[in-house]
């Protein structure tokens, strides 16, 4: 997408500094270096294109998006993910000793690797797309394959071996936290399998709200379609602000506070309460102008010796995820300490439950500004 040079690419924020360790931290815990490679170079292999098919539901393309190599390329490149699980895995190994883990969403098996490694009694590694086929043969080639067993299926289809788990670990966040929705998938694992004094990892997960001037990439992506080689294409407008960005906001851009919307304690919580309204006040930091709000999350893992965890927001090192940004209809003028105040509901869409449903309700009686606006978009 290219359109923002992430100047905090290689820096942590100060909040997440104070409670997260860096990812890259002490890499002499990793023994077998080529590990990664090893991964990348066997799902790369033998991959065919698979045989379309005209009666597909979305939630087939959704499973068959995660059989190609290319988007297991980018998790596993993406160091604040991946090493985040290695260090929270491999020095925290008396979590792991002689436990059963299920590895939910398991893709190339990386995390039921990590696992079995840091002694694990036995791994199930459940992944619904066609790379179980690959994740076998990773971790056949890597000489796990009496602790670590690749499942391919569905969670909520297949029954493992074992009546109970002690630990499930996954890498279940999307975009703006929620998005694909394969966090109730994780939930229904847990209920099912995962013992009563089980580990969930991660256990915690908050979304955040800033605001950012965003004038520039605006003008470039939205006020466009007024005027295309003169012609007005203005109702292609409305549905691009209707759709969220994913991309990299540059840390300078940020107008205002970040605001806690929602904490998720998926040790607790229930699918409904991915559903939620929650309120917001942005308070402006500086006189400037304010395009669009920006969404992102922190993940937690409060069960380790010492709290770890990292966060995708403008002002860490930047990760796969990116940041979600909100394009408003209106153009805010603040003054320094004024504020935007408002409301966020998000709800699965009724019709593909993986898609998310965002309704913004905000307001602002500034000096050079009063607005009252209510917008929605559709997260696909």
């Amino acid at each position: 997408m290219g359109r923002r040079k992430n100047q905090s690419s290689s820096s942590t924020s100060d909040s997440a500094a104070t409670r997260f360790e860096d990812a890259d931290h002490d890499e002499s815990m990793c023994d077998h270096p080529d590990l990664d490679k090893a991964v990348l170079d066997v799902s790369m292999a033998d991959d065919e294109p698979a045989e379309v098919s005209n009666d597909k539901t979305s939630a087939d393309y959704y499973f068959d998006s995660y059989s190609h190599f290319g988007i297991h390329e980018e998790m596993l490149k993406d160091l604040v993910r991946t090493k985040t699980y290695q260090n929270v895995i491999y020095q925290n190994k008396f979590l792991f000793k002689d436990k059963i883990v299920l590895d939910v969403g398991a893709g190339t098996g990386i995390l039921s690797l990590f696992c079995a490694k840091a002694g694990a009694k036995h791994v199930y590694a459940v992944e619904c797309s066609d790379m179980a086929e690959r994740a076998k043969e990773i971790v056949e080639t890597n000489g796990f394959s009496n602790v670590v067993t690749v499942l391919k299926g569905k969670i909520e289809e297949l029954e493992l071996p074992v009546a109970k788990v002690d630990i499930i670990i996954s890498e279940w966040m999307g975009y703006f936290l929620l998005f694909e929705n394969m966090l109730n998938t994780v939930l229904y694992a847990r209920d099912k399998w995962l013992v009563d004094d089980g580990i969930l990892l991660p256990d915690k997960c908050s979304l955040f709200l800033t605001a950012i001037e965003d004038a520039e990439y605006k003008e470039d992506k939205i006020e466009f379609w007024n005027n295309v080689y003169g012609f007005d294409m203005s109702c292609i407008k409305k549905q691009a602000m209707m759709e969220p960005l994913v991309d990299t906001v540059d840390q300078n851009q940020i107008v205002t506070n970040s605001q806690l919307l929602k904490t998720m304690d998926i040790s607790k919580m229930t699918p409904g309460d991915a559903s939620f309204t929650a309120p917001f006040k942005l308070i402006a930091e500086r006189d400037d102008f304010i395009h669009a709000l920006v969404a992102y999350f922190d993940v937690s893992f409060t069960k380790c010796h010492k709290l770890m965890g990292f966060s995708t927001g403008p002002r860490s090192r930047s990760t796969h995820w990116k940041q979600t940004v909100l394009y408003l209809e209106d153009v805010l003028t603040v003054c320094h300490g004024e504020s935007i105040v408002g409301t966020m509901t998000v709800a699965q869409n009724k019709k593909n439950p993986r898609d998310i449903d965002i309704m913004l309700k905000y307001s602002l009686n500034g000096q050079r500004c009063t607005v009252s606006r209510v917008q929605c978009y559709k997260m696909r």
